[in-house]
């Protein structure tokens, strides 16, 4: 069983910086993605950015609407993945949820975390 806990989340005004992080827990693989999802009121939840490590490198994708303004990163000895999210929009408020991809030859199957609050003011 995988569990995430996120964190670090909170109210910031339109430019200013916020880094979300999550500590995962149970049986991690760093070849599966984790990922940054985020849903707002009234809308779907959408993807902001995942990771996979590789051998010797880490491979990030983003949605548009963050491209040049998040950054994804991973610590697999810590098993936590973090989103630095820079010259933040009103736009940008949503929940903010964690994601874990497990893959297998047969199944796959994603773990969520609780979500964390980001609130941004214009």
């Amino acid at each position: 069983q995988v569990q995430l806990v996120e964190s670090g989340g909170g109210l910031v005004q339109a430019g200013e910086s916020l880094r979300l992080s999550c500590a995962a827990s149970g049986k991690i693989f760093s070849v599966n993605p984790m990922g940054w999802y985020r849903q707002a009121p009234g809308r779907q939840r959408e993807l902001v950015a995942t990771i996979t490590s590789g051998i010797g490198a880490n491979f990030a994708n983003y949605a548009d609407s963050v491209k040049g303004r998040f950054t994804i990163s991973r610590d697999n000895a810590k098993n936590t993945v973090y989103l630095q999210m820079n010259s933040l929009k009103p736009e940008d408020t949503a929940v903010y949820y964690c994601n874990y991809k497990e893959v297998t030859s047969a199944t796959r199957y994603d773990y969520w975390g609780q979500g964390t609050q980001v609130t941004v003011s214009s």
